[in-house]
């Protein structure tokens, strides 16, 4: 796509709001928004000021009183002239100011064309640039908390000191073949060793920050199972903090799935309350139980729940069971405010009390540490939730695995490099290309070889 015209979109969400904002961003922007917007002889167009002015049509008439706003490149978002207005958010008055700015010069941008010409004009790296659009797409405050820090640079902190070292060691290598003639010494084994090290052990600690990462980023699927009457819809309602789930002392009350979102310590959980499992059910109800297994099949985290206060049931064991060869899943005993007879059978179950409250903070915490290590990666500010980047640094990892295995096999250094340099390409995928000045600088600011 061209990236040296000017272009304007509407940057508020679709619908009838209070305010409206239309956004130009290219060389073009103020020329462009002084043709359709007429602001006050007492208030001319100055930089990072918002300007009352008057939107009008292509015949001179007023359409509605506006805000418009001017930022001089390069202190704005895309580090070109942006020019925002802020109009009454009635779709037919932002359709208007688009219309005019078209009309004048400008043209449509393209989905996530403003912060695509962030990045490419330095504003914004990969990472940021990514965390923009988590943050835009954020379902809890935490979520957003996280992505705010990613979109400020969090991630991309956390790799600029291993790809440095990563630099360091690539130019330390080239200067010993480039220039062993005038009797730069090249680094021995247990020096390039030392090197790799932390080096190693960076990439793979933040790869494995994906597992948690991922989970504050896309959420989980967690499915309430467990026999009739056992009260797994209180539980539901429990969880959720609110009366979804319809709640009887009769079975079989659930016999569809009903599912709703809550927040648990941040991460958005989808919760799906299922139908008791039990034999010789009727039709509509033996229905229900079908799309109870399948509900256990595709969450990503199942909660077996048991009444606490009466003897388990062959039932329970074989459901406990079945969510075990499944995958992950918890085991709940509910009512323990009446008793703990199935404690014996369970000794594993964390007790509840959906009628009480009595063990649902200590059941959150539990259904976040079954599903993704929490501790340290929780207290970090540069932990990754994206695939692409986990991909991309495992990638690495093997490259520098290969790297440490070749230099102690005393594998020539030239061979040696060829890791090193695949090692760079994945995390420059990440944080953006290393040139060979990157190198070339490297290697005259450490050796004195300038003779």
């Amino acid at each position: 796509m061209p990236l040296h015209d000017t272009i304007v979109a509407i940057s508020t969400p679709p619908g009838r709001g209070g305010i409206g904002v239309v956004r130009l961003s290219g060389p073009q922007a103020r020329a462009i928004a002084e043709t359709f917007v007429r602001v006050s002889a007492d208030s001319p167009w100055r930089p990072w000021r918002a300007n009352m002015g008057d939107l009008l049509d292509s015949a001179g008439h007023l359409v509605d009183n506006v805000v418009a706003t001017f930022f001089e490149k390069p202190r704005s978002y895309t580090a070109e002239d942006v020019v925002e207005i802020s109009c009454h958010g009635s779709p037919v008055v932002l359709r208007h100011a688009v219309e005019r700015a078209v009309e004048a010069g400008a043209r449509i941008a393209e989905p996530g064309e403003f912060t695509l010409r962030a990045f490419l004009n330095g504003r914004l790296d990969l990472p940021r640039a990514e965390a923009v659009r988590d943050l835009i797409e954020a379902t809890t405050l935490y979520q957003a908390r996280v992505a705010a820090q990613q979109a400020g640079g969090s991630v991309s902190r956390r790799i600029a000191p291993l790809k440095e070292q990563l630099l360091e060691l690539i130019a330390l290598l080239e200067a010993g073949i480039d220039f062993a003639e005038d009797d730069v010494s090249v680094a021995p084994a247990t020096e390039i060793l030392r090197r790799i090290h932390p080096i190693l052990d960076g990439v793979v600690h933040l790869a494995d920050s994906f597992q948690y990462g991922s989970l504050v980023r896309a959420g989980l699927t967690l499915a309430i199972v467990g026999r009739p009457n056992v009260g797994k819809s209180s539980l539901f309602n429990a969880l959720l903090e609110q009366d979804r789930a319809i709640v009887t002392d009769i079975p079989g009350t659930t016999r569809d799935l009903i599912s709703e979102t809550a927040s648990i310590g941040g991460i958005p959980v989808k919760l799906v309350d299922t139908a008791g499992i039990r034999e010789g059910a009727e039709l509509v109800e033996s229905l229900g139980i079908e799309r109870s297994y399948q509900a256990m099949a595709d969450a990503d985290l199942t909660l077996v729940v048991v009444d606490f206060s009466v003897p388990p049931a062959e039932p329970d064991h074989a459901l406990a069971a079945r969510a075990q060869a499944q995958g992950r899943f918890l085991l709940v005993g509910n009512k323990c405010d009446l008793g703990s007879a199935a404690s014996p059978a369970f000794p594993n179950a964390a007790p509840v009390s959906a009628l009480t409250g009595q063990g649902i903070p200590e059941l959150r915490s539990a259904i976040l540490d079954a599903v993704a290590p929490r501790g340290a990666f929780e207290q970090e500010t540069g932990f990754i939730t994206s695939l692409r980047h986990e991909r991309l640094l495992r990638e690495s990892e093997t490259c520098l695995r290969q790297a440490h295995a070749a230099t102690q096999t005393g594998i020539p250094h030239e061979m040696l490099l060829l890791d090193l340099y695949s090692a760079v390409r994945p995390i420059d995928a990440i944080t953006g290309a290393t040139t060979a000045d990157d190198i070339l600088n490297r290697i005259f600011s450490t050796f004195c070889i300038g003779k």
